[in-house]
């Protein structure tokens, strides 16, 4: 016998976060980003907590694996720089100036400081690490697209091309302090844009970077 609609037992309803809880991983989150640029990927937890304003349960208890806090770094990385080039995209008529400002803001969120930490021990095909990386993807490709349709990109560059100088001029230099190089970083990063503008200068050895070439190494170059 078949059950009817009405028979059948109600849906349970998954409770959502409370607002304070959410506020509290957030928080948890932007203090592991910042402490992560300062010190690296191996600093302890209880720091971050204490940074944060939380106890160290209400850290355990968002993220029990150190590894979970690491890739909710990454995907809020990603989703962070994004954004920053959906609004470039929104706001800038002028197809190059829009990708210099994205080039820019990805520094301001000092992408070569995290970048080893794509080779962390973490789920790297976890569902949101992969809907934000596609989400990114897909964002700088079509800055990139309009520049090179508007004739004011080189045609022989290529969106990896843009993400290894990134993450290689926003890299603190050994035995600097990373917050002090603002004033270096992007002024190298201004260097190399000037040599993006189309017409090309000068012929690029090899072949434009592709994101599967990036996919298939380490981020640091290793």
């Amino acid at each position: 016998m078949s059950t009817s609609t009405a028979d059948a037992a109600p849906a349970r309803r998954v409770p959502r976060p409370r607002a304070d809880a959410l506020r509290n991983r957030e928080r948890i989150v932007t203090a592991a980003r910042e402490m992560f640029v300062e010190s690296g990927a191996q600093v302890p937890l209880d720091e971050i907590a204490r940074r944060a304003g939380v106890g160290n349960a209400t850290l355990y208890r968002n993220f029990p694996e150190r590894a979970d806090l690491v890739r909710e770094v990454v995907v809020s990385l990603m989703a962070r720089i994004a954004e920053r080039a959906r609004e470039v995209a929104e706001q800038e008529s002028d197809t190059f100036a829009a990708l210099r400002r994205f080039i820019h803001a990805a520094a301001d969120e000092r992408v070569g400081a995290l970048c080893p930490m794509l080779d962390g021990d973490f789920d790297k095909d976890h569902p949101d690490l992969d809907a934000e990386r596609t989400r990114l993807e897909e964002a700088v490709e079509g800055l990139v697209r309009r520049a090179r349709a508007a004739g004011r990109l080189r045609a022989d560059v290529g969106v990896g091309d843009l993400m290894v100088a990134v993450s290689q001029l926003t890299r603190p230099l050994p035995g600097t302090g990373c917050l002090d190089m603002d004033r270096f970083v992007h002024r190298h990063l201004q260097v190399f844009l000037d040599g993006l503008e189309a017409p090309a200068r000068s012929d690029l050895p090899g072949s434009a970077a592709t994101l599967e070439d990036l996919r298939s190494r380490s981020c640091s170059g290793s």
